[in-house]
């Protein structure tokens, strides 16, 4: 796993890259354009195995001419790392051993919370608030990632 600043060295400057929210249930995907600008929600992979999770990840990554991951990184409120996190980076290091690509966690605290407080403001309903939840929980992970990149 590298830190964001590696990833940036890495990084060629007209390339997508992909977002991460990998939740125990559920993981939120995101894209970003070639600028890197912004992030959008791409689609939510219901968990199964990892074989599963890793040919659909070189699927989408193939599709979409992806050149980087960025994973959400679940510390807790204090900074420090719990079971998420653990999980997190258990799944972040097998995708390394079989996805050749930079891959760097980025802190996702509030991420989710955050999203659905900003749907709710947009008045969208609770239903599809929940069913879209981990995409745009991806993509608010991506963006703050990129925007970081960018400054």
């Amino acid at each position: 796993m590298i830190t964001l600043e590696e990833f940036k060295k890495k990084q060629l400057d007209k390339c997508r890259l992909i977002g991460l929210d990998l939740g125990s249930k559920r993981i939120g995907v995101s894209i970003c354009d070639e600028k890197q600008l912004i992030a959008t929600p791409f689609k939510t992979i219901n968990r199964s195995t990892s074989k599963k999770l890793i040919e659909e990840l070189k699927s989408i990554i193939k599709e979409n001419n992806i050149k980087g991951i960025i994973i959400g990184n679940p510390l807790n409120m204090d900074g420090s790392s719990g079971s998420s996190a653990q999980s997190v980076k258990d799944t972040s290091d097998n995708l390394e051993k079989n996805i050749n690509l930079p891959i760097c966690l980025w802190d996702e605290r509030l991420s989710t919370i955050g999203v659905f407080n900003i749907s709710s403001q947009l008045d969208v309903n609770v239903s599809k608030r929940e069913k879209k939840i981990d995409e745009n929980a991806a993509a608010f992970i991506l963006q703050g990632a990129i925007d970081f990149l960018n400054n």
